[in-house]
């Protein structure tokens, strides 16, 4: 059978293109080497909780259109993201903000916490920041650093905060109000029965194969369509010639309680660098579940290797300059429209993952 469009990964942004491409008439074939739809948003039930299987996924966005967009398959709840961070025996909340610094030096007014703040700066004396630690110095100073930052983004890179490049936290979310709530989006929420059913209804009268690896497929059906929609690692599409980008990947170590509430919050960070994962999830607690059991989720982060499922684009400039030159390889592919994190190497929040694959869809013809 014939195809207008072999879209490569079932994931948010193959979904997205394979519904729209669909309304528009076009036939398309979707293929997922995993064994299941919906990329890393996909959610598995254990013990009735809609386990997010690749890590915390939490909609938010700021863009109106976007939040209709998604509402169309599901309903969301209200469920705001409040992470914790754990440092040692302490508990902070994030982002930083008037409750953190409270916690951190015992006072209670913005103008104490800026005065604090702007007095470790000045100690650091750091003008032009050259890297992640200098930059997270001149914004916050030590305490927030040493305690918040350090270990928990040297465990995520895999790297010491000197090696890291500035921009990685240029935009440090500092707070001088008691307010918990992470993202500064106007929509913000999970969807009520997991982010599966969404991409299920993306898919509705579309053929999908999953277990099926791309490179495999296309040397057996050449000719099964005219276009590609291709969403899986750049590099691996050209072969790696000019050598492999890096990521970080991310291991699971998923367990299920014998208790009702384990944590007490959805998101706890684990900031201290002797703790060898990053954070707990809860899953449960997204959706307010009421089950007797509870399912946690213990993240561990590590260097990618081949094999290995890619999370984090490592965009430093050496991965940079790289991609660049896949982009230009990209470019001259006939009939190949490269999008997603893994495809544009960029890391995407779910929202601009939809906005991104409407944009693409909207300017073919």
């Amino acid at each position: 059978m014939k195809f207008d469009y072999l879209i490569v990964g079932a994931g948010l942004y193959g979904a997205v293109m394979a519904y729209e491409l669909n309304k528009r008439g076009k036939k398309c074939l979707v293929i997922d080497r995993r064994n299941h739809i919906a990329g890393n948003v996909y959610c598995e039930d254990i013990e009735g909780i809609h386990v997010h299987k690749y890590g915390a996924h939490i909609f938010h966005t700021s863009n109106k259109e976007i939040w209709d967009y998604m509402n169309q398959f599901a309903e969301f709840n209200h469920y705001i993201n409040s992470p914790v961070a754990v440092y040692k025996d302490e508990l902070y909340n994030l982002p930083f903000n008037m409750n953190t610094f409270s916690k951190m030096w015992g006072i209670r007014t913005p103008q104490e916490a800026k005065e604090m703040i702007a007095k470790q700066v000045e100690e650091a004396g750091i003008k032009d920041p050259e890297n992640l630690e200098e930059q997270c110095l001149s914004l916050v100073g030590r305490d927030v650093f040493e305690k918040l930052v350090k270990g928990y983004t040297e465990k995520q890179w895999g790297r010491d905060c000197k090696d890291l490049p500035a921009f990685i936290i240029r935009r440090l979310p500092v707070r001088f109000t008691y307010d918990n709530n992470y993202f500064n989006d106007r929509y913000q929420g999970i969807p009520i029965g997991g982010y599966t059913a969404i991409v299920e209804r993306m898919l509705e009268g579309i053929e999908v194969r999953t277990d099926t690896d791309y490179f495999t497929f296309r040397e057996e059906n050449p000719d099964i369509a005219d276009k590609i929609i291709f969403t899986g690692m750049i590099d691996e599409y050209f072969g790696y010639c000019l050598g492999e980008l890096q990521y970080r990947s991310v291991r699971f170590e998923t367990e299920v309680l014998d208790c009702d509430n384990y944590q007490g919050n959805a998101v706890v960070n684990y900031t201290d660098k002797e703790v060898p994962y990053t954070r707990i999830i809860e899953h449960k607690h997204f959706e307010f579940g009421q089950q007797e059991k509870t399912v946690i989720s213990r993240e561990y982060s590590s260097e990618w290797k081949v094999g290995m499922e890619p999370y984090y684009p490592v965009n430093d400039a050496r991965n940079s300059r790289l991609y660049e030159e896949y982009r230009k390889l990209a470019e001259k592919e006939k009939n190949v429209i490269f999008g997603g994190r893994l495809g544009n190497y960029r890391y995407y929040d779910m929202d601009k993952v939809v906005e991104s694959a409407l944009e693409t869809v909207r300017k073919i013809r």
